[in-house]
């Protein structure tokens, strides 16, 4: 029961007509309407120059929006080029959904591309816009501090405030005694402890955006307030490209051929004008602020997220929001609501009052002033939608910051700037690129209602690393999907497919996915004896999980010592012919695939900065005519993201070719380890000489069964293996045929956890993980991938990496053990001799090494030549959570490091030492 100065509150409905009263009897602005009044003052009083509403004929940039992230990319793209930038804004800056925004600056974050990009906004609102404009941006140095309620919450924030380590973030974890130093008027009773960020705070919106188009104006941006976008005009160039022409407004047309559509909750309906779907919903967000409170004055930010509220300090008040398992959606997006509000629903909201007076019990004694609810965009991962749209050259995204759009709208500004400009970010982005959903989810609407609904409720959920969402899935899977959830296959959902994760031990179809209940809210009864639910909350801690960990070593060392089947029909699968095609080939791959026919090659794609943007094994085909046809296998997260790269250069260079996804018209079974050759021989109608005289990367044509297949000897295990690919219809009868003889010689099923951690302990890569777009091959140590001396090679990147052979490296990737059962997930801080020199890019837990193995790029601190010596002369710790582990370097995985076992040869001693192993220890 809440007091509120002397009155008792039994109910949310009497809290609702309480603070009714109150409001009511005190007429005022709400303080957001206040904070858009003294926006207009601010922008008359520092002159910046968004009066002049003439509208030019031509712009090399257009930027539609002008909020925080508008705004930001507006002024970095005019820093950047100097060139023609034009800004447009339908009404005035910050309307939308930046002018009621909380304006909370977190600098940790669970995710390296996010600290990177909230570092960026501070470092402008703290530094860089004051130093170019003279102004005040509006930054209000609170410090931060999360708060944790068990032992699991405070796990993760040790996981944040070691990854923030690497990026020089000061973090403390305090107990509830030092808790209370720093913030005297915190409830410590129930804590497990916090973490405090002392340099974190708050950003005023009116402060933000004036002092970016203040500045975007002193580089020769225009940005016009009170100018609509009528219509975005395209057109086909000379290969069939659909490209952005020019834009129309109330005001005039302007010609261009890059557009960003930066406009909030308005996004969906700016895409429309052009057919591009933009994947968000917006959904009603709100908060509250009390009366003052004596000494919040000097006391931080909290965010409370097993309360699921966050308390903002405002001056002498306290802002009190949060984000609740029933969000209200905004179902028809007005377009005239530039500076509107929805009425708060108490009846929803007081959940977030009643844990913030649990928190802050002073708030329990003190009034509401005002309250504020407004629209905010959300998306199905929970990551905002940025880069270029692959349906519409020209047009890009950067919208749906799921209310995070002024810590990170800094940093996406250069970022998308960086993207227009140099045709890539800076820094790795896939987690926010519009390319990670394939296109076909985005015209789901179920899916993206689910999801973000899902994102919105567990915002402030535990990020466990191996958590699965409930909601959308089964979107996308393959015909084996039913005989394998027979076979106790738990699934895990990656980018709307469905893909095998690990089998349980029991054969059952119980693990099946329920249709999504909304955790039991819009009048949906929440499901009971879900069995998936209850299977994925083993996951769901910091430590090995328990039997989940045990089948993990147990698929593993079957595959080390006899055999594992692994259904990797999630793979994107593209097909390159016609007449062009070994000139396109040519183009994308860094080894000349036309050369090696029968073959399948491992290879990579670069970007014109020598980056690496996938790597993918190619095989080279002939079709009935003894023509070229090649066959990419690609990462099945990325396929969307590969098919934009191949086309985009493609439609530059002025290149046609038949360009087909099979993806989904395909499976894939890949069939690993020693007795691999021995089962393959049983079930072929073929000669049995087939699979014995086949070499490593080579492919033949097969049948089995009369069911036609292309069997191509490859490996991401390390061990002697096979792929078998076929059509969707051939599928499921090729893998009945397996499993009438694999249990015999020792085979198991297995997923992709086994997968990862088997590939991981061979030293093998993943993308975006291990390597990415911000990594060259010879950091990576890829060089020999690239047929760099070859002078007849073509491809994409080798101009920049033959510069970059020229000059020393300055970061390279290395492979760490620890001794220690601990278990690694990815984002440790590495430290050298004492110095905190990089960070862990990914990791598990290595099962026939007895250890945990990590990949991670060292670096000098104070920058210089970072090469092989420099490497392994230093001794090294991982930090995981706060607490050192000595780790031995390596320059390739000490697992079979000369790939042996993959070439068939393997030493009876070692399988009988690992089946020992798995007996004692996974059994």
């Amino acid at each position: 029961m809440l007091r509120f100065r002397g009155r008792h509150i039994k109910s949310t409905l009497s809290t609702k007509l309480f603070h009714r009263q109150r409001f009511e009897s005190r007429p005022q602005l709400s303080a957001c309407r206040a904070l858009s009044v003294s926006a207009t003052r601010l922008t008359e009083r520092n002159g910046s120059k968004c009066q002049d509403r003439t509208v030019p004929t031509e712009a090399d940039v257009v930027v539609i929006g002008g909020g925080m992230v508008g705004c930001s990319t507006t002024y970095h793209l005019a820093k950047m080029t100097g060139g023609h930038i034009v800004q447009l804004e339908r009404d005035k800056l910050t309307s939308g959904t930046t002018w009621h925004t909380a304006g909370l600056l977190w600098r940790l974050r669970p995710h390296d591309t996010e600290i990177e990009i909230i570092q960026h906004t501070r470092e402008l609102m703290t530094k860089v816009l004051h130093e170019e404009t003279g102004l005040e941006t509006g930054w209000v140095p609170t410090g931060g501090m999360f708060i944790a309620a068990n032992k699991e919450r405070l796990d993760e924030y040790q996981i944040m405030s070691t990854l923030g380590e690497a990026f020089g973030i000061e973090s403390q974890v305090l107990g509830p005694e030092d808790s209370r130093k720093v913030h005297p008027l915190l409830n410590t009773s129930d804590l497990y402890g916090t973490l405090y960020s002392p340099l974190d705070g708050t950003i005023d919106p009116s402060g933000a955006c004036t002092t970016l188009t203040r500045a975007a104006a002193k580089y020769g941006a225009k940005t016009i307030e009170h100018c609509q976008v009528i219509d975005i005009e395209t057109g086909e160039d000379a290969m069939g490209t659909r490209r952005v022409q020019s834009v129309n407004t109330n005001l005039g047309k302007i010609k261009t051929n890059i557009v960003v559509n930066c406009t909030g909750v308005w996004a969906p309906a700016i895409g429309k004008m052009v057919g591009v779907k933009v994947p968000q919903v917006a959904y009603k967000h709100a908060y509250v602020v009390t009366e003052a409170i004596e000494g919040i004055k000097t006391c931080p930010n909290v965010r409370d997220h097993d309360g699921s509220v966050y308390l903002k300090r405002q001056g002498d008040t306290i802002q009190v929001g949060g984000y609740e398992p029933n969000p209200i959606p905004w179902e028809k997006v007005e377009s005239n609501f530039a500076f509107g509000l929805f009425d708060l629903d108490w009846d929803v909201f007081g959940q977030h009052l009643e844990a913030a007076c649990r928190r802050i019990p002073s708030i329990e004694q003190t009034g509401i002033r005002s309250t504020v609810c407004g629209p905010e965009s959300f998306t199905a991962d929970g990551y905002p939608l940025l880069g270029e749209a692959p349906e519409l050259r020209g047009f890009y995204h950067g919208s749906a910051f799921n209310s995070g759009g002024m810590m990170m709208g800094g940093g996406a500004g250069k970022q998308l700037a960086h993207w227009i400009i140099d045709g890539r970010p800076q820094i790795d982005m896939f987690s926010m690129d519009i390319r990670r959903f394939p296109t076909n989810l985005h015209n789901e609407k179920t899916w993206l209602t689910e999801r973000s609904h899902e994102t919105y409720a567990k915002h402030y959920s535990i990020a466990f690393h191996h958590d699965q969402p409930l909601a959308g899935r089964n979107q996308r899977y393959d015909p084996l999907h039913e005989e394998l959830l027979n076979r106790g296959c738990f699934y895990e959902e990656r980018h709307g497919w469905e893909r095998p994760a690990y089998f349980t031990r029991t054969s059952s179809p119980s693990l099946a996915m329920k249709s999504y209940d909304y955790y039991g809210h819009y009048g949906h009864s929440k499901h009971d004896n879900f069995e998936y639910s209850e299977q994925l909350k083993r996951d769901y801690t910091f430590e090995f999980p328990g039997e989940v960990h045990k089948q993990l070593g147990r698929e593993s060392l079957t595959c080390r010592t006899s055999g594992a089947i692994f259904n990797t029909s999630y793979m994107g699968k593209i097909f390159l012919s016609g007449a062009n095609a070994s000139r396109v080939a040519r183009r994308i791959f860094s080894r000349d695939v036309t050369r090696r026919q029968d073959k399948c090659t491992y290879t990579l794609m670069l970007n014109e900065h020598g980056g690496i943007e996938a790597d993918l094994v190619v095989a080279t085909l002939k079709d009935l005519n003894e023509n070229p046809v090649y066959y990419l296998t690609v990462g099945g997260a990325t396929t969307e993201y590969c098919k934009f790269h191949i086309r985009k250069i493609m439609q530059d260079d002025g290149f046609e070719c038949d360009f087909e996804d099979k993806t989904d018209e395909m499976g894939i079974i890949s069939v690993q380890g020693i007795n691999s050759r021995r089962l393959l021989r049983f079930i072929m109608d073929d000669d049995p000489s087939v699979v014995d005289g086949m070499k490593f990367s080579t492919w033949r044509n097969i049948t089995i069964s009369g069911k036609p297949a292309i069997l191509m000897r490859l490996s991401f295990v390390g061990e002697l293996g096979f792929e078998l690919h076929c059509s969707n219809e051939h599928l499921l009868a090729i893998y009945q045929k397996l499993r009438e003889k694999s249990e015999s010689l020792g085979f198991c099923d297995s997923g992709y956890r086994a997968m990862e951690s088997l590939s991981t302990e061979i030293g093998f890569h993943h993308w975006p993980h291990s390597i990415r777009s911000d990594d060259s091959p010879f950091e990576s140590s890829l060089s020999h991938l690239c047929d760099l001396d070859d002078k007849e090679s073509v491809f994409v990147g080798k101009k920049a990496l033959l510069a970059k052979r020229e000059k020393p490296l300055t970061k390279k990737l290395a492979t760490f053990t620890i001794d220690d059962e601990t278990p690694l997930f990815g984002h440790e801080a590495i430290w050298r001799n004492g110095v905190v020199v990089g960070y862990v890019r990914s990791a598990t837990y290595a099962f026939a090494l007895g250890k945990g193995i990590a990949f991670g790029y060292v670096t000098r601190p104070e920058g210089g030549v970072v090469d092989d010596a420099y490497i392994m002369s230093g001794d090294y710790a991982i930090k995981r959570m706060g607490v050192s582990h000595k780790a031995q370097v390596h320059m390739s995985s000490p697992f079979d490091p000369k790939f042996r076992r993959m070439m068939g040869k393997y030493e009876e001693r070692q399988i009988e030492d690992l089946r020992v192993l798995m007996k004692q220890k996974y059994e």
